[in-house]
């Protein structure tokens, strides 16, 4: 492993984060190998299309959800398997067929696999596309060569070897919105992303220097689901040092805004969205006034006098690219932040748990009988 020129000592975490343009020209080789079976599914007309996951990878779903739903015309829901495993009689309502699509970095969480089957129990005319980093995991050895499914397994650089999902997320965003047929210019994507990490190197160091106590996210639309994900990444590499909370822009004056102190930073996703970027823009202002300006990032924004004089970190937009492809350049801005935020505080990011508290793969779910209430 070579070190990652940016951020002091070796890490695959940094490393990882660092691919993440490069390894986006791969993933869509991946999935233009795979479109010939995945059209197959794709063009099934009147079907519920479930997007599924845990941790990191249920909020792959989430981010994508909304241009996915857009770009067919059809609702699409993110339904965590932690949900489905808990609940499964809750998802599956009626007698409408389902495309639940899959989205694991190892494929070996307990929930993985169990949220597939008991659909699969539930729902006879399920069909499945499992888009993942890792083709030896026990979700992709379960489908793959199934009459009823199609396994996209990505690019092994994908398949993170550091405790955070950071390359696995976006690889799977992106083969996503691909996957369906959403227009993304990934060649422009991937300047657009080595633009953001040339600013990291300024940027992320002067967050964590501020020593934050509590990192605050917010995001609307897409970018709310991105929220949580940076959230999740400053908890895990931080080894819970640093609290992170997300919100959308409009929700979080509904009480989260309580959790707001001196030592708190809002970090704000400003959409690309004209209308949503109007209630980020709003939003920030507000909290410049509460915090002050230099306790206030604007990820994504170019002109402070739009946001009252919050910081910028400014994010280019390429010419067409949906919400949710923006959210992929955004999140490197929420993993380098993370990154340093962890670096600062002395915590490995490879193995910010060496007790293992926390694990990569999650441990210690047992996975109850499901027994479907009967129908008088």
């Amino acid at each position: 492993m070579q070190s990652s020129g940016r951020w002091p000592g070796d890490s695959w975490t940094a490393r990882e984060i660092e691919q993440q343009p490069a390894t986006w020209i791969r993933v869509a080789e991946a999935v233009r190998r795979a479109r010939p079976e995945i059209g197959k599914l794709i063009g099934l007309s009147g079907w519920r299309i479930v997007l599924t996951g845990a941790g990191t990878s249920a909020f792959v779903g989430e981010v994508v959800a909304r241009d996915l739903a857009r770009h067919l015309g059809r609702p699409v829901e993110a339904i965590a398997t932690t949900e489905i495993v808990a609940d499964p009689g809750a998802v599956v309502v009626d007698d409408r067929p389902i495309l639940l699509v899959s989205f694991a970095r190892s494929g070996n969480s307990p929930e993985s696999v169990a949220a597939a089957d008991l659909l699969q129990r539930l729902a006879p005319e399920l069909r499945h596309l499992v888009i993942t980093c890792d083709p030896g995991g026990r979700l992709a050895r379960r489908w793959s060569g199934a009459g009823n499914a199609v396994v996209v397994n990505l690019p092994d650089e994908v398949n993170d070897r550091g405790f955070a999902m950071t390359s696995s997320f976006t690889g799977m965003a992106l083969a996503a919105l691909l996957a369906f047929g959403v227009d993304v210019d990934v060649d422009a994507l991937a300047r657009a992303g080595s633009a953001v990490l040339d600013g990291a190197a300024e940027h992320a160091p002067a967050i964590s220097g501020a020593k934050p106590a509590r990192l605050v996210f917010l995001g609307s639309g897409p970018l709310r689901g991105l929220a949580r994900e940076a959230a999740l990444k400053c908890l895990e590499l931080t080894r819970g040092e640093v609290v992170g909370l997300a919100d959308s822009a409009l929700g979080f004056r509904h009480g989260p805004k309580s959790v707001l102190d001196e030592r708190t930073i809002a970090v704000v996703f400003l959409s690309i969205d004209p209308h949503a970027r109007r209630y980020d823009v709003d939003i920030a202002r507000e909290l410049v006034q509460s915090l002050g300006e230099e306790r206030v990032v604007v990820v994504g924004g170019d002109d402070a006098g739009e946001v009252g004089g919050a910081r910028i970190w400014p994010v280019p937009s390429p010419p067409g690219v949906p919400v949710a492809g923006y959210a992929l350049l955004v999140v490197i801005a929420a993993q380098t932040t993370a990154l340093a935020c962890s670096l600062a505080l002395g915590v490995t990011p490879d193995n910010p748990f060496p007790e293992g508290e926390v694990n990569r793969v999650v441990q210690g779910v047992v996975i109850h009988e499901f027994a479907p209430p009967e129908v008088s």
